[in-house]
């Protein structure tokens, strides 16, 4: 082979992917000096891709925020949380075991402050997701990590995206859209050049489809390269591709979380390259999906953030088992659901429960944070349903808003096609759950919970409703949605050393290749294991990327 000649170089490092992730790995290499060409085959409008949509939920661990609102928590409970959420039991996963490890230290330490210096600020209220609901050491968070960036998803992109363009002014950095890569080389046995196509130029608005006409092709060189292009949940054959057995059979029907350009196609080029994709049955999707009203790009569906009173029904009206309570296992549930034979369950609640405890997740439906307009966010709190919600309620496809139970009823069975709900029974069922509401003693686990939340002061604020009956007129009238799959990241990814250094299957490293953000499984080729304590993706990009970005600084410094 032809030795490396650096005067051919047109960069010291290709980034491809303009997402989080690569945002933060190309302003490491900016504050470190080096030239950084970032490739992505989007249009300029999607910079900082799917982060941009998210709600800017950040994994803090024993924060101000936490101890303002009388949380107790330590760097040993968060990582026994992570371990017993995680559940490694694979060689594969050695070095996701030590991602994990290095991220709680993360989360416990510096995350905070140096996420601060660079101008992050974080709503008062802390949010309690996947509570888990099992034992000590089985999966959840024990207490309340959920932060949300002042601005959401935006705000969290806005810090890492300034720096970079800053690096443009300076001539340290080329933002090159419309480049999709196609193929990796090598010389003298280390991965730098990097192969592929221009896309014809696209106004395509941010999450919207753009053209795939080809107009020319690329060829560049580096020192070294930086994959930091996303997971597979655009990709909906993929995702059934690979597909976990435990789950069995993929759903019909799946509603897309991120936008169609998050095709995993990249994973593949990087494995003919020599890199070693581990993990990838393990997914991470949601099953309190719904259809947006206002789609942004294909099949578009929004997750709802729920507090922990709605019904949560299988499709023939049963009550889902203990602890799959809304708000408590996203995976737990999503198997649950996959052995019922139907790929959709329902929430029953009332507006009450509906105006307290209902959240959409995504930047868009939360113009207030997002905007940061703290009159909005007292007026939201103030409101007898938030506006995003109430346009849901009118409009949404999976709503059904009924005066009574028969209604109710009615227009549930007709939104499915075999009519499952039996009327009677769901009368029962709530009816039952409504007696035990009465008095501070119960047997059911779900109401010891709702109790056990509205002790969190920040659940009471904002999140959890006074317990109630469902079927009390006052609280009327009764809502019924119908929720379904949506995909949203995949767990696994190219197997990462704490250098965020691609490795090759057996163990050593690809010269010249890192990987960064959802591609390395948010690190190590999945850092989360089969489960998320949520709050971890945005942070994860942020933790590899600042990895991928330092580490190849040194080596081609």
């Amino acid at each position: 082979m032809e030795p490396r000649d650096a005067k051919a170089y047109d960069a010291d490092a290709i980034v491809i992917g303009a997402g989080l992730a690569g945002l933060v790995a190309t302003a490491e290499l900016v504050d470190a000096g080096r030239k950084v060409i970032v490739l992505d085959q989007e249009p300029e409008a999607s910079i900082g891709g799917q982060a941009h949509w998210s709600f800017g939920g950040l994994f803090l661990v024993d924060s101000p925020e936490q101890r303002r609102l009388r949380v107790r928590d330590s760097h040993d409970l968060a990582l026994q949380d992570w371990l017993g959420t995680a559940g490694f039991d694979r060689p594969e996963d050695h070095w996701p075991r030590k991602w994990a490890e290095a991220y709680v230290d993360f989360a416990a330490g510096e995350k905070r402050s140096w996420l601060h210096a660079r101008g992050l600020r974080f709503f008062p209220v802390v949010g309690w997701a996947e509570r888990g609901g099992y034992d000590a050491r089985g999966h959840g968070n024990s207490v309340p990590r959920f932060h949300i960036t002042w601005g959401t998803g935006p705000g969290v992109v806005e810090p890492f995206e300034r720096r970079v363009r800053e690096g443009v002014a300076r001539g340290l950095v080329e933002l090159r859209f419309r480049h999709r890569v196609t193929g990796l080389s090598t010389t003298a046995g280390a991965v730098d050049t990097v192969t592929g196509e221009v896309l014809e130029p696209s106004g395509a608005e941010r999450g919207r489809a753009s053209s795939r006409e080809v107009a020319g092709a690329f060829e560049l060189r580096a020192q070294a390269v930086v994959i930091t292009s996303g997971g597979i949940g655009g990709n909906h054959e993929l995702v059934r591709e690979q597909w976990p057995q435990r789950l069995g059979t993929p759903p019909e029907k799946l509603l897309s979380g991120v936008p169609a350009h998050v095709d995993g196609l990249m994973l593949g080029i990087a494995e003919a390259a020599g890199a070693h994709h581990i993990n990838r049955d393990r997914m991470w999707h949601y099953t309190e999906g719904i259809e947006n009203w206002n789609p942004i790009w294909a099949r578009h569906g929004i997750r709802i953030l729920p507090g922990p009173s709605s019904l949560w029904l299988d499709a023939r009206g049963r009550r889902l088992p203990v602890p799959l309570f809304p708000g408590f296992d996203t995976l737990g549930t999503l198997e649950h659901i996959m052995r019922s034979g139907y790929a959709y369950t329902w929430f029953v609640l009332n507006r009450r429960i509906i105006g307290k405890e209902f959240a959409l997740s995504g930047s868009e439906q939360n113009p207030d944070l997002t905007g940061r307009s703290v009159r909005d966010v007292i007026g939201r709190a103030r409101a007898d349903v938030p506006a995003p919600v109430k346009a849901f309620m009118d409009m949404g496809a999976d709503f059904v808003v009924a005066d009574d139970l028969a209604k109710l009823t009615r227009g549930m069975n007709a939104l499915t096609p075999t009519p499952l709900i039996d009327e009677a029974e769901l009368r029962r069922e709530i009816t039952a759950r409504d007696r035990e509401i009465r008095n501070p003693f119960t047997k059911d686990l779900q109401v010891t919970a709702i109790r056990g939340a509205r002790n969190y002061l920040g659940d009471r604020l904002i999140r959890t409703a006074v317990p109630h009956r469902i079927l009390d007129p006052a609280a009327g009238p009764l809502i019924a949605v119908r929720l379904n799959i949506l995909t949203r990241k995949s767990l696994g990814g190219l197997e990462t050393d704490l250098s965020s250094r691609v490795l090759t299957a057996d163990g050593s490293p690809l010269p010249g290749v890192y990987a960064a953000g959802e591609a390395a499984g948010f690190g190590g080729g999945g850092v989360h294991g089969y489960r998320s304590l949520e709050g971890t993706f945005l942070g994860g990009c942020i933790f590899s990327g600042r990895a991928a970005g330092r580490a190849a600084a040194r080596e081609v410094g």
